[in-house]
Formats: C-alpha cells, structure tokens, sequence
C-alpha cells in the first residue's frame, strides 16, 4: 500500500458539484492498493499513520500525533499512486490492485482508522473527485509498504 499525506488546515473532496467528505485541522490521505497487499500491509500502514507525529507540540516540534491533536482524516483512492512512469509518456497501472480488491481494502483502512477513534471523512471509490486541501507547514509525506 502506498499513501500521500499531508498534513491540513482544511479539506474537503467534492463529486459531481456535492461535497462527499470535509475535514478541518487533520491529515489527507491518498491511498493506493497494490495487487500483492493484505492484511499484515493494511494494519501496519494503519498504525503507521494514526500514531505518525506530524503534528507540533506546545514548542513548535512535529511531536504529536492525530490522536493526540483530535484530528481528523480525509482518505481518498488514488491508484495513480502505483504509476509506472519508467517507459513511454503513458503511466502504465499494472501494479495496483483491481478495483474490486483495491474497494475492499480502502473500506478497511477507512473502518480500522475509525476503530482507533478518529473522525474520517471519504471520498467516493472509482468516481472522478475533486480535491481541495489547505496544506499546513507545508507537510507532505510518502509512505510505502513495501519500504517497511
């Protein structure tokens, strides 16, 4: 699995001119699904981000976590995070789950986050989105399963 966070003021994701999800202070979460990912990629990559201390503490030092600031999280599909850029000017997507899989195992990432305690908004899986965030710091991280 891999995620694109960053870390928001505000956020929001709109499909067909009506807002599916909106969060205030928080983490965006693009997320994509590998063919090969399951159970042990979806609970580490849990974990992962809901404990990730991205957020400053009383001195200015990225030390808390989303817990610990009562944040909340936007989580939106992405296989184009599974791109191979490498030939040609086409991304090819051989490396993302099928959308079958890739649905099942974004539901589950979005159900064990919220199972921590924290608020999550969605987008809508296989819809064209828009995306609006205010990205604070600015804070951008890559996380990938397979690097772990």
């Amino acid at each position: 699995m891999r995620a694109c966070i960053q870390r928001v003021s505000e956020a929001r994701v709109t499909v067909d001119g009506a807002v599916a999800g909106e969060i205030g202070r928080g983490l965006v979460v693009l997320l994509g699904v590998a063919s090969e990912d399951g159970e042990e990629e979806l609970a580490w990559l849990t974990e992962k981000l809901v404990g990730l201390r991205v957020f400053e503490d009383a001195v200015g030092k990225m030390n808390c976590s989303l817990a610990e600031v009562g944040g909340a999280m936007l989580v939106v599909s992405q296989f184009t995070l599974y791109g191979d850029c490498r030939r040609g000017r086409r991304p090819g997507f051989s490396g993302a789950a099928p959308p079958e899989i890739a649905e099942r195992m974004y539901e589950a990432f979005v159900d064990r986050v919220r199972s921590l305690g924290i608020e999550v908004a969605t987008g809508r899986f296989r819809e064209h989105m828009l995306v609006s965030l205010v990205n604070d710091g600015p804070v951008t991280l890559w996380i990938d399963t397979a690097d772990r």
